[in-house]
């Protein structure tokens, strides 16, 4: 009883553990590469309709064109709901990911099948989706401002989210909930299921088949893990990107 106890405590500290350093990676990833994804937000909403979004040639053209006409604000439009979204995107992930591991599982004993880690990841993507949709849609209104606005832009996080709310309702903050859950769950599924069966391939090719799945993570070094990460992320991304396309358009 009490080993099973301890396995238990056990558990349940590796959930809270994956949350945090998926909260970590989370703002890691937002600081580093915001300007990038303010970018991708413009170029996403463009197709030639919009006249507040100027047209850029290329990636380096608009950063150097956000640069020199909006300055640094312009570059980092939009930085703190970013950095508050993916932390708390990427600790509920992990955390919802892990529990439902957990349970489909039943508590590590049984080995999940890719089907099982495809509903795992689903459900977790759904349950983000719900929780911070109101964080994205804010996001991506602050990085779409531009000089050529012809509303009174928005001052901040705060502030658009009260302006939000006070002239187009609290429905308003779930605009585009349709693409973006179907991103979040489809985008999540791929790259955890791809991730998780990468990840099987890797420690079988290392030990042969001598070492099992539970403890396979000991023999992969950071390097296994990073070409793990990159390949699982550019799998989601290619099937995911005209959702994620739509949903900007959509909170916009």
């Amino acid at each position: 009883m009490s080993e099973s106890s301890d396995h238990q405590k056990q558990k349940q500290q590796w959930h809270w553990e994956n949350a945090t350093a998926g909260a970590i990676a989370g703002f890691a990833t937002v600081a580093s590469l915001h300007p990038l994804d303010v970018v991708r937000t413009r170029f996403q909403v463009n197709d030639g309709r919009l006249t507040n979004v100027p047209l850029y040639k290329n990636t380096a053209n608009a950063i150097y064109t956000i640069a020199r006409t909006e300055g640094f604000r312009g570059i980092y439009a939009g930085f703190y709901p970013a950095v508050l979204g993916s932390t708390v995107s990427w600790s509920l992930y992990f955390f919802f990911y892990g529990r439902a591991k957990n349970r489909y599982s039943k508590g590590g004993e049984k080995k999940l099948s890719p089907g099982f880690h495809l509903l795992s990841a689903a459900e977790a993507g759904a349950l983000v989706s719900l929780f911070t949709n109101p964080v994205w849609l804010v996001k991506t209104r602050l990085q779409l401002q531009t000089p050529m606005h012809q509303t009174r832009p928005y001052s901040g996080f705060n502030d658009a989210l009260r302006t939000i709310v006070k002239e187009e309702g609290w429905r308003a903050l779930y605009r585009g909930m349709g693409p973006s859950l179907l991103l979040q769950v489809s985008h999540g599924a791929i790259q955890f299921t791809t991730y998780e069966e990468l990840r099987q391939i890797f420690v079988r090719y290392k030990t042969k088949g001598r070492v099992n799945d539970t403890e396979g993570d000991k023999v992969l070094n950071s390097v296994d893990y990073a070409m793990l990460g990159a390949s699982s992320k550019f799998a989601a991304m290619l099937f995911t990107y005209p959702y994620q396309k739509r949903a900007c358009q959509w909170h916009n």
